[in-house]
């Protein structure tokens, strides 16, 4: 029955971290008072009801992503969870600040190791790390891209530790992905839940498609009022093609894979057309590197466009991202960010990193190994949540085969300290319990700068797990930035 004390949400609703949406004392926080007042209204039968809804809406847009698994792969819906995660406007707006200022110097430092390389000169970063960088290409020395910019859209994971401090857990500069379920996840949630944003001021992200086009628009090497930008994509079994499919859909532009692409013999790039072919401005490229042109990278690749890069040297077509920008995408070069940052914009980072052990450097590869137990070890270039070790909840086999990966390749190895990821109230059966949480934002660079109003928020949706990821069994909820005139939040 509704409002039955023992079917109210805030009675059965208690978490042991630091909660996206209840304060220390039990109540709502002030940018979620409002939704938890209208979530209390609700029993649990009208609850499930509700994300029944929201399943057939995300069905009924087709929401999927694909898992690969030793029978072959299959695309499954993305779990999503009805309660959002509530940010005030206050807190955002330093939080914003912050992603543009790392953006800004990431940018300056990958432009930098491509041409004079004065930060290894300088002492400020390590020449070894540098040579041990796997995702350093040696065929982008010398390319100045428009504006200097070459990672035009960043994903960065952020966390908040027990005591509310939020941290940069990761930069995602390669090929990001995840901006279409944020997108989606918002309709959906306007579907089902539309009296509550008449209600309350929750700022939008519906632009960010604008944003995107205009973003890469920018980095057209002809005039014109409306470039020609494709979105070039491995194929429909890629785990990312509805992005890739639904971006393009958005945009109002061509989704395209390499064998629809040329490059002629004046480095130009050509796109095949049924009414013939069609010159090609900007390529917003979801291929790898390794991938992307045959001529320049691995020759076995049918994905990529021969010529690509040279056409791309020539300032003939802009990529975004540019090649190579997968350099400052190494979790040990993530541990110099906020070195990074000082030494280009004489800054102290407004978002700080999670502390970090970089197991290259002898006294922290011993105190990694003695404490390994207490620790998250990353390799260096893994994503998706494989590949690491949570050493709270690993085996004593599975922490000395670490040891034994860590010592024989210590360049290829940070660790960091197990943090109280923050939760968020999420619904499971029919009750309600706390899941841990991070968020990813999305920061575009092109002619300016511009950060998604939140982000999307991943949540481990097993009981205990720290893992977010999707194809770890983690799901996503919508963001809202709040504006609470002002109030503390």
């Amino acid at each position: 029955m509704k409002n039955d004390p023992s079917d109210a949400l805030d009675w059965c609703y208690r978490s042991d971290f630091c909660d996206e949406l209840i304060g220390p004392r039990g109540g709502p926080r002030v940018a979620a008072r409002r939704v938890w007042k209208y979530l209390r209204s609700l029993d649990r039968h009208e609850l499930v009801e509700r994300r029944e809804a929201c399943e057939i809406a995300a069905l009924v847009a087709g929401i999927t992503f694909r898992v690969y698994h030793d029978e072959g792969s299959a695309d499954r819906a993305m779990p999503f969870d009805l309660i959002p995660r509530i940010i005030s406007l206050r807190e955002w707006e330093r939080t914003r600040a912050g992603l543009e200022q790392r953006v800004t110097a990431l940018n300056l430092f990958i432009d930098d190791l491509y041409g004079d390389q004065k930060i290894v000169a300088d002492g400020v970063f390590p020449a070894d790390v540098l040579a041990g960088s796997v995702n350093f290409r040696e065929q982008c020395r010398g390319v100045r891209p428009r504006y200097g910019v070459w990672a035009h859209i960043c994903g960065s994971d952020l966390v908040r530790d027990a005591d509310g401090t939020l941290y940069v857990l990761e930069d995602n500069l390669r090929v990001p992905s995840g901006v279409s379920y944020m997108l989606e996840n918002r309709q959906v949630m306007k579907k089902v839940f539309p009296e509550l944003f008449e209600d309350i001021d929750i700022l939008p992200v519906d632009d960010y498609p604008a944003r995107l086009f205009d973003t890469l628009a920018s980095l057209s090497p002809r005039p014109a009022d409306y470039p020609v930008v494709v979105v070039l994509t491995p194929g429909m079994f890629n785990s990312a093609y509805f992005e890739h499919a639904w971006l393009a859909q958005q945009m109002g532009v061509e989704l395209v894979e390499g064998r629809d692409l040329i490059v002629d013999d004046h480095d130009c790039v050509f796109m095949r057309t049924i009414h013939g072919f069609e010159q090609v401005d900007v390529i917003y490229r979801r291929i790898d590197d390794a991938f992307l042109d045959p001529d320049a990278f691995r020759e076995d690749s049918l994905l990529g466009v021969k010529g690509l890069m040279r056409a791309w040297r020539a300032g003939r077509v802009g990529l975004a991202n540019a090649p190579g920008a997968g350099v400052a995408d190494d979790k040990v070069v993530y541990s110099y960010v906020p070195d990074i940052i000082r030494y280009y914009l004489d800054q102290d980072p407004l978002v700080p990193n999670v502390p970090t052990w970089r197991c290259s450097i002898r006294s922290e590869l011993d105190h990694v190994l003695a404490n390994i137990d207490q620790l998250v070890v990353k390799p260096a270039n893994e994503s998706g949540g494989y590949g690491m070790l949570i050493g709270p909840h690993a085996t004593r086999k599975e922490r000395d085969r670490f040891k034994k990966l860590i010592k024989a390749d210590p360049r290829n190895y940070i660790a960091q300290p197990t943090l109280a990821i923050s939760t968020c109230p999420t619904l499971v059966g029919a009750q309600v319990a706390p899941r841990h949480v991070d968020l990813r934002p999305f920061i575009l660079s092109g002619d300016q700068q511009y950060v998604t109003t939140g982000g999307l928020t991943r949540v481990a949706m097993r009981a205990g797990s720290l893992v977010v990821n999707s194809s770890q069994g983690g799901g996503s909820k919508d963001t809202w930035i709040v504006d609470t005139n002002g109030e503390a939040g």
